[in-house]
């Protein structure tokens, strides 16, 4: 049948399945071990967005050829992935991931392309040369040097390197074809070349029209690297004729002639990949007696395949179909299942020195289960999968456990925290608790250095028809808040005004309550890492003794309380009576201990004395 049409569609068989790589995007269809099809895909950068070196002649073939094979071993193990399932770690994947760092599997994929490489050159390449460097030896000795001299025999030797490398690239793939597995990729390799074929001649891709198609296609990698060995005796015939002439250079020639199977390889391949593509645009007697030879190869690295291969097939075929022509089709990805135990044994590997609790609320975090339930879990899929090394590597750099979350349980509320706000702490849910106890129905409440929010949303939440401002001098801080509101459906009853303190608060409060800044400046640098590298500074620095802003306070927020109002503030450790203290007699204070029985909040009810009658005990300590 005549091919009615190109495709620029191109593929591979993978353990189980087939990828196909089209101009924008490539897909896999590898069935799993239940039978069902499962599909992974991608968008790629296209040829013409790609540096020029993908685009120029006889230079595009090298890099298109590394670049597909890197590709192609990627997918290969991916695919195992799906169909093989995950086996124990071994000692050396152990020491990879805990020494270096790393993945092994991107480790051997590596290796595998290096590897290959190796093996390709070692096989058709320095094995052939090898070979015939011993014949030129028993030459050599039987009609002595000069035989070995004359150009025209240095030429035929160059052929017949290229005929012995033929004959080992033929047996290779024959033996591959006596392995099972292989065999089977082969059926699918038989698969992606129907399916392709079938749509150049307009078919309709189903499984009956693919099946009507031969396994043979023209632009197949067994052809490209027949005509690899094709092109490679014509340059090697070509050194041959000057080989005569490097008898001076002593034993350095065979040293020169085996780097040159390695330094002429990158033209050898931009050679071919230029005939590949030209032979495959054609089709009369004189490009069919170029083709046969690679054309016939095939049928050793191609088999008949079932109907379920096809149909792998021809679901990875149209799936690059419909991201090519629609960039807005999204990407899918391989539903892998790991084992439980495994990926534990990973996390502890890369948290040595983690709690036990901090890698049981990852896994609880990404499965949205309780810690009861984890001796339950027996698989992880590839998107928890994913998300729990994420996690497990941020907590690795000494991130706290929330925010590599990104979010803390706040009061039984779910608070969004960022790098640009304070991390909830335990003690703030007990100043809210105390508001909350003194908070009368439709009372006005202001929320000072709101922060996350979390303390304007807990009293939102829990008070009755409270009208709560949340005040922040940061902009990014405020944005954080108003989200925590919004998702926490509590945004109807706060207002966020952005104010340094005081100066942009207008009204009066029934209750004004703050977890302001309270560390010394001096003792920031001797917090814990956990703090000090990832909590705000503006938001830790109280001044040289922490006391900045109860200051500030005591001086103006009885201006913003109503009569009998309540000024409700979180204070560190030993800071209560100085903060008691400065408020002095325009406050009646009281503090309240937290749960580990540290002086940690101050309750002030405003007093009808004006803020100017300050005692000179206050005074003092307003200088201290």
């Amino acid at each position: 049948m005549a091919r009615k049409r190109t495709s620029r569609i191109g593929g591979q068989a993978v353990i189980e399945g087939v990828m196909m790589k089209g101009e924008r995007s490539v897909a896999t269809a590898v069935r799993d071990e239940s039978g069902k099809i499962v599909v992974e895909s991608k968008y790629i950068t296209s040829v013409d967005k790609k540096p020029l070196r993908y685009r120029i002649p006889f230079v595009r073939g090298v890099f298109n050829f590394f670049s597909t094979m890197v590709l192609g071993m990627r997918t290969l193990m991916r695919s195992g992935e799906v169909f093989g399932g995950d086996e124990e770690p071994g000692k050396v994947e152990k020491w990879f991931a805990e020494k270096l760092k790393v993945n092994i599997y991107d480790v051997m994929m590596v290796f595998s392309v290096i590897l290959g490489v190796l093996l390709a050159l070692g096989l058709f390449f320095f094995l052939p040369l090898g070979i015939l460097t011993g014949i030129k030896a028993l030459v050599a000795h039987r009609f002595g040097d000069e035989a070995n001299s004359l150009w025209y025999v240095t030429v035929l030797y160059a052929i017949g390197e290229g005929i012995l490398r033929i004959i080992i690239f033929v047996l290779y793939i024959w033996f591959t074809t006596l392995i099972k597995t292989v065999k089977r990729t082969y059926m699918y390799h038989g698969a992606e070349h129907k399916t392709i074929s079938a749509y150049e001649n307009e078919l309709e891709l189903t499984v009956e029209n693919v099946q009507k198609m031969s396994t043979i296609h023209d632009r197949c990698g067994t052809t490209f690297m027949f005509i690899i060995m094709l092109v490679s005796i014509f340059v090697f015939s070509i050194v041959g004729i000057f080989e005569p002439y490097m008898e001076v250079l002593g034993g350095w020639k065979e040293v020169i002639l085996f780097a040159s199977r390695i330094i002429l390889l990158p033209i050898i391949m931009g050679i071919s990949y230029e005939m590949l593509k030209t032979l495959a645009k054609y089709d009369n007697w004189f490009v069919r007696i170029l083709k046969a030879p690679g054309l016939a190869l095939q049928k050793l690295t191609t088999r008949q395949p079932t109907d379920d291969m096809v149909e792998c097939a021809i679901t990875a075929f149209k799936t690059v179909m419909a991201m090519d022509a629609d960039p807005t089709v999204p990407e899918q990805r391989f539903d892998t299942k790991k084992p439980y135990a495994k990926v534990r044994k990973d996390i502890e590997t890369m948290l040595k020195k983690a709690d036990k609790s901090d890698i049981d609320w990852i896994f609880c975090e990404v499965l949205g289960i309780k810690r009861s339930e984890l001796d339950n879990v027996e698989q992880i899929n590839q998107i928890d999968y994913e998300k729990i090394v994420e996690f497990a590597k941020k907590r690795a750099t000494g991130m706290p456990l929330w925010r590599v979350f990104g979010k803390v349980d706040f009061y039984g509320f779910d608070i969004k925290i960022t790098s640009d706000v304070l991390c909830p702490r335990p003690e703030t849910e007990g100043l809210c608790e105390e508001v909350i106890k003194r908070a009368k129905p439709d009372c006005q409440i202001l929320d000072m250095c709101t922060g996350s929010g979390c303390i304007a949303v807990v009293l939102a939440k829990k008070t009755a028809n409270c009208k709560i401002t949340a005040s922040d001098i940061s902009p990014k801080a405020l944005e954080v808040a108003r989200q925590n509101a919004i998702d926490n459906q509590a945004d109807d009853k706060i207002s966020f005004v952005e104010s340094d303190m005081f100066c942009n608060i207008e009204g009066k409060y029934d209750i004004i309550v703050s977890n302001p800044p309270y560390i010394k400046t001096k003792d920031i640098h001797h917090l814990d890492k956990e703090v000090r590298d990832y909590d705000p500074l503006i938001s830790l620095d109280g001044g040289e003794d922490g006391l900045n802003f109860y200051r500030i306070f005591a001086k103006k927020a009885g201006d913003y309380l109503k009569d009998n109002g309540i000024l409700a503030l979180e204070c560190g450790a030993e800071q209560a009576e100085d903060v008691c203290m400065i408020l002095g007699k325009n406050f009646e204070s009281e503090i309240v201990k937290d749960l580990q029985g540290i002086d940690r909040i101050v309750i002030a009810q405003k007093k009808d004395v004006p803020l100017s009658d300050i005692s000179g005990k206050e005074e003092v300590a307003a200088k201290s």
